[in-house]
């Protein structure tokens, strides 16, 4: 398919208009690509799409609706509430649940509809940093039962990094095991931990 004939993108929602989207040929579709303290919701036939070492994202959709987002968090939590950006907030897993979920009841799904997939955790990087994937998972899922939330699927723990595609309109989730963790995913996890070690953290975390 041409340039010229590339369909126009659905209209992205006013607060994630920032977040960078592309049409992916072989899927057929656009794609909007979410970064480590991010997250999207769509209410229209788009995929959304990450790569996850030790964070996790969790993939959550109205199943009546078709109303779905991902989010794309590193750490389980921060001391410091109210912090920031919603973006920035968003690198927290105790944030990043809420502003996700808040933002698809805002914008139609209804809770007790919500299917809830997760993915990611892995074991990716050396030294103490390797438990951060295991805090992130224990998180998630103790969060969801708390919130009486049942999970329908997942992907978590392992070694491997994974690249992700997950279709809100449909729940399909694709993960694709990628061999070893790849020189940048893997810079760009101790750059991030490292700018999340210099700004005070707290709950169960316990950094290197």
């Amino acid at each position: 398919m041409s340039a010229a004939t590339v369909p126009q993108a659905p209209p992205a929602l006013p607060e994630f208009a920032h977040v960078h989207r592309f049409w992916d040929g072989a899927r057929r579709c656009h794609v909007a690509k979410i970064l480590p303290g991010q997250y999207y919701v769509t209410l229209h036939g788009e995929a959304i799409c990450t790569v996850l070492g030790s964070c996790v994202s969790a993939c959550i959709r109205d199943r009546l609706f078709g109303i779905g987002g991902m989010n794309h968090f590193m750490l389980p939590e921060s001391s410091e509430t109210g912090r920031g950006m919603p973006d920035e907030a968003a690198r927290y897993g105790s944030y990043a649940m809420e502003l996700l979920i808040n933002a698809l009841l805002k914008h139609g799904a209804r809770r007790e509809h919500l299917e809830v997939k997760l993915v990611g955790g892995g074991r990716v990087l050396e030294g103490g940093a390797t438990r951060v994937g295991e805090r992130n998972i224990a998180f998630v899922r103790r969060y969801l039962a708390m919130e009486g939330l049942p999970v329908a699927g997942e992907d978590l723990g392992g070694v491997r990094p994974r690249k992700v595609y997950y279709f809100p309109d449909t729940g399909r989730l694709l993960v694709k095991k990628l061999r070893a963790a790849g020189e940048e995913l893997v810079r760009r996890e101790r750059r991030y931990l490292d700018e999340l070690r210099r700004e005070p953290v707290g709950g169960e975390v316990e950094l290197f």
